[in-house]
This record gives C-alpha cells, sequence and structure tokens, in this order.
C-alpha cells in the first residue's frame, strides 16, 4: 500500500475521530418499512452492489454455504489492506463454492467486528452449518456451527499475504466442509515482516471498522450484483 493511500486513511480517521459521534452510526442510512423489515440504499464500489434484505433468517438448505460481511465490508471500505478490490474477494469465494456444486449467501453481520465471531455466526445462519466470515481488510475465517466460537476450522489471519487465489481455495476448502469432506486445509504462506509493515495501517482500518458496530442491530439479508 503507497504513502498516498496511507495518507488518506489517515486523514479519514482524524475526521471521524474529530466528529461528534452518531448514536447509530451503522443505521443511519437505513430506512424502516412495513412489516419490521429493514433495507439500506444500495451501495456501489468497485462494480460491487449490497441491497439489505431484512433480518438474516437461519437456512435449512444443506447445501449453502454462507458468507458473511463485516459491518464496514463494501460500505466505508472497499478493498483489502493490499488492494483487491471487495467484488474481486467475493468473485472468487463463490467461485470456489460453485466448483464444488454449491451454493452460497450472503448477510451481513453489526454486532461486531470480530472475523471469529463473524464467520461463527455465518456458520450458525448456515443450512449446511459451514459458514465464512470476511473482514474488509481481509482477514478471514472458515467456521462451523457446532464450533466454538474462539475455535475455527481454518484461520487466515495474515490479510496481507491472502490473495486471490488463496480467496478461491477458501471457498472451495468451505464447500467441501459442508459436503462432509475433510479437505487439506488451504496453504497458509508466512511472511515475518508483514505484521511490522502493515501494523499502522491495520490500525486504522480496524478503527474505521469497529467505529460501524451497532450491538443493537441484528444480522442482515443480503443481495449482492457484481456490475
Amino acid at each position: 500500500m503507497d504513502q498516498a493511500t496511507i495518507k488518506r486513511l489517515v486523514e479519514e480517521v482524524v475526521r471521524e475521530l474529530a466528529a461528534q459521534p452518531a448514536a447509530a452510526p451503522s443505521s443511519a442510512a437505513a430506512q424502516p418499512v412495513g412489516g419490521g423489515v429493514t433495507t439500506m440504499t444500495p451501495t456501489t464500489a468497485g462494480h460491487l452492489t449490497l441491497t439489505e434484505t431484512g433480518d438474516a433468517a437461519r437456512g435449512t438448505d444443506p447445501k449453502e454455504v454462507v458468507i458473511a460481511l463485516s459491518p464496514a465490508f463494501s460500505s466505508s471500505i472497499h478493498e483489502t489492506i493490499i488492494g483487491i478490490p471487495h467484488a474481486t474477494v467475493l468473485k472468487e469465494i463463490c467461485a470456489g463454492i460453485e466448483e464444488e456444486g454449491l451454493k452460497y449467501r450472503f448477510v451481513r453481520m453489526y454486532k461486531t467486528a470480530d472475523v471469529g465471531f463473524v464467520a461463527h455466526e455465518a456458520a450458525k445462519l448456515s443450512g449446511s452449518g459451514i459458514g465464512i466470515g470476511i473482514q474488509s481488510r481481509g482477514t478471514t475465517v472458515i467456521h462451523q456451527k457446532d464450533l466454538p466460537p474462539l475455535s475455527n476450522i481454518e484461520l487466515f489471519s495474515q490479510s496481507p499475504l491472502i490473495d486471490e487465489a488463496t480467496f478461491r481455495a477458501i471457498g472451495k476448502n468451505a464447500a467441501k466442509y459442508a459436503k462432509g469432506e475433510n479437505p487439506t486445509p488451504v496453504p497458509i504462506r508466512n511472511d515475518q515482516m508483514a505484521r511490522p509493515k502493515y501494523q499502522a495501517i491495520a490500525a486504522l482500518l480496524h478503527n474505521k471498522e469497529t467505529r460501524l458496530v451497532d450491538l443493537t442491530k441484528k444480522a442482515q439479508g443480503l443481495q449482492i450484483s457484481f456490475g
């Protein structure tokens, strides 16, 4: 990530911290409609349109994998920490799931920005019991509903090392777990310099993410289209 991008993010965070806090940041753009369902105006970024469809329901289809997005994913942050557009991230994960003959469903979590808990909630909503949680910066977890929240099937904690091929492999493995298979874990690269190199920008992105957490709002179903 170049210096201009870092400078822009720092300036955005400083402006947000200086502004008067809103009562519920994530619900400010939401408008209640009949039947208690809440929709959000579609957000388009990087050829990706997201529309909320109301409270997410627990699935019954054993062939589905639920993909849960963190609060800031393509709402205030639109690419991973290494600049992969969120549209590309989701396309790759979906392609991996489809290659295994399974379906996917999207939800957005508001009560937490912790990727482990995001993924666990996804798994509990999934008809197959398998879910994927993704943070805006790219950190990703494959989870199973019967595991404790702080445990998981596969964890990809170093977001600077997650590329497009890895996201596709994550989708494939999640689908395989949903089919009852025991696939070889997706290879995880290791770079001791990744953490110090990206630590400052990760902290800024975390700040933007957590400011959108809304403890009063349930998980929302999402309709997603790619431009």
